[in-house]
């Protein structure tokens, strides 16, 4: 008789084992690089450095009560593109689709069926789609030229030729507070208008309360529902304006910010670049594939929820 060898199969912990040897494969460097004493003593903050400064809207025109700024430069290429692309694609659809028709298709069908019929009725649908669309379109423009350099950083400027040219940066109108904020009050007003058109102003407040709610408990529950329509100002505006300035700002400081800002030797400073510009270019990846379309999704379908929610018969 001849004995065979005992076979192991691989336990479920060797692929963690493996991803954990590779995490430390690529932070082992950056422990090092800070743990060191020549580090330590190289380490020195650059106080110059101030990343916030390229969400500062300086003006460039003051004309008194408002004042025109790069925000102001990117709404209305954002609005721009938006009206372009409804305009060509009501003129140039076809029989026979081509590559680009087909694209379009597919996201005229998302904004169609499933961010607007798929939460109101077909009426409702039909009436609000425009404005759906055009919001859907409009913050998605408004999140990808973010993405795009462009010369809009006013604060440092080169000299070509004796003109002084804005550097190039990253900025989106959505990362400031105030058009996400504006964006949302149009739709809290517009649903709360369709809700007394649809019910009459005594019957929409009563539609707060669930059916089958009654007697003493009719009166906190009608609270949480007037605070809830508030906190909605809250959670649709900061949600979209939090990931495009987050994004933003993990782009900054991965592709070159946080060197800039540690000031660290020419060492260290190489190090760390090498292993945040990996970084930088995956979270870019990550915001342009991914982020800058599925915030303009989750706006334009909450959107379509609360006008649809506003006139059910049962909300």
């Amino acid at each position: 008789m001849t004995a065979t060898a005992p076979t192991h199969a691989p336990t479920p912990d060797r692929p963690r084992r493996r991803q954990s040897t590779r995490l430390a494969i690529v932070l082992t460097p950056l422990i090092a690089l800070f743990a060191s004493p020549a580090a330590a003593l190289a380490l020195n903050i650059n106080d110059e450095f101030k990343p916030q400064n390229d969400f500062k809207l300086d003006k460039w025109v003051d004309l008194g009560i408002f004042s025109i700024n790069k925000a102001v430069l990117y709404i209305v290429i954002a609005t721009a593109l938006t009206c372009i692309t409804m305009i060509y694609v009501a003129k140039r659809m076809t029989d026979r689709p081509n590559k680009v028709q087909t694209a379009v298709e597919a996201a005229f069908t998302l904004m169609r069926d499933n961010i607007t019929r798929g939460n109101m009725d077909d009426k409702m649908a039909a009436k609000w789609f425009p404005f759906i669309g055009a919001l859907f379109l409009f913050i998605w423009f408004s999140n990808m030229i973010g993405y795009l350099p462009l010369p809009t950083n006013t604060e440092h400027k080169v000299d070509i030729f004796g003109a002084h040219i804005p550097t190039f940066a990253l900025y989106a109108a959505t990362a400031n507070i105030s058009v996400p904020l504006v964006l949302t009050l149009i739709v809290w007003v517009s649903y709360h208008v369709e809700g007394v058109r649809a019910k009459g102003p005594v019957g929409y407040l009563k539609s707060w309360v669930p059916a089958g709610v009654e007697g003493p408990a009719t009166g906190p529950i009608f609270l949480i529902e007037v605070i809830s329509h508030f906190v909605r100002l809250v959670s649709l505006s900061v949600r979209l304006f939090a990931n495009i300035l987050a994004g933003h700002l993990l782009i900054l400081f991965m592709g070159g910010g946080l060197v800039v800002l540690l000031n660290l030797s020419i060492f260290g400073s190489v190090i760390l670049g090498a292993v945040t510009g990996v970084m930088a270019v995956a979270f870019f990846i990550f915001e342009v594939a991914l982020v800058a379309t599925l915030q303009a999704f989750i706006f334009a379908t909450l959107t379509a929820i609360y006008l649809g929610g506003a006139v059910a018969a049962e909300h």
